[in-house]
């Protein structure tokens, strides 16, 4: 038995007070902005620097949900990613699935398979397809485009092909097809990975906003990470509300605003983690060392 000596211990809390540090360090943006979105206007107009808001206000808050255009863009990005992960998860693990199936000619497919997801066509030709398609100026161009991911896709692939055959081969023979053998049995053995990879799509799509300015015309349809960017990265925070600054008497600072937009956007995605954490990791491994 290791008996810990005193350098050890010195190790240990050096570590400690190194990764409290390094957090603290990640935490401390996401506190400023918080504090920023919930100062006063007076405040905010005399300290270049907001930490600990003397007194904590709504108005900024209250100002984005009385815009029509802020209330509507978190629907569109709520609706984009249910609707998404769902889309997400179904592709990849049925054609992970199929992938992973012993038939024959099966490794040349996945070698054309894994050929073209890696190496996409490029923005224009997709944006073709898109436009042919008539997907443009729809939710489903924000989500069939990225329907499956070729990582997770290969790391599903691994998962499947580490369960024993044997559980196929009984279930076949008690008179299952493939779709029963795939529902009844490796949906639920795979629940681990599902909820890594769905996190990993949610965050996908809720952080997703390129394809949001290139495939949607009509301001009516933006998720909230376009509204977001037209009001940090363009400047333009009324002008992305639309019609609510009408709605208060005095408008807030233009950056309380634009924290208070970020805090909305970053808060739905982080409170859905703790709920996924304890299959991340598993799932993730899983995937990754069988086969």
């Amino acid at each position: 038995m290791h008996h810990r000596t005193p350098g050890d211990r010195l190790i240990d809390i050096a570590n400690v007070l190194l990764l409290g540090l390094i957090a603290l360090m990640m935490l401390a943006p996401f506190w400023y902005v918080l504090a920023v979105s919930f100062a006063s206007y007076k405040e905010f107009l005399q300290h270049d620097i907001i930490w600990f808001p003397k007194e904590w206000v709504l108005s900024a808050y209250e100002y984005i949900f009385a815009s029509e255009s802020f209330v509507r863009s978190v629907g569109v990005t709520v609706l984009v990613t249910v609707i998404g992960t769902v889309v997400n998860l179904a592709f990849t693990s049925t054609f992970a699935y199929t992938l992973a199936r012993p038939v024959i000619g099966q490794r040349i497919m996945l070698v054309l398979v894994l050929f073209t997801l890696l190496f996409s066509a490029g923005m224009i030709p997709t944006y073709l397809i898109v436009k042919e398609t008539h997907l443009l100026n729809s939710i489903w161009a924000l989500i069939l485009p990225i329907a499956i991911n070729p990582f997770n896709l290969i790391v599903m692939r691994q998962f499947f092909v580490g369960i024993p055959n044997e559980l196929h081969e009984a279930a076949v023979i008690d008179g299952a097809n493939d779709l029963k053998v795939f529902w009844n049995i490796m949906l639920p053995l795979s629940k681990p990975s599902l909820a890594a990879f769905a996190l990993f799509y949610a965050v996908l799509h809720w952080n997703n906003y390129f394809t949001g300015i290139l495939y949607l015309n009509e301001p009516e349809k933006w998720p909230i990470q376009v509204i977001l960017r037209q009001m940090v990265v363009v400047g333009e925070a009324q002008t992305a509300l639309g019609s609510g600054q009408i709605l208060l008497e005095h408008a807030p600072p233009a950056d309380t605003i634009q924290m208070a937009a970020i805090i909305v956007a970053t808060v739905p995605i982080l409170v859905v983690y703790p709920f996924l954490q304890k299959h991340f990791a598993k799932g993730v491994m899983l995937g990754s060392v069988k086969g």
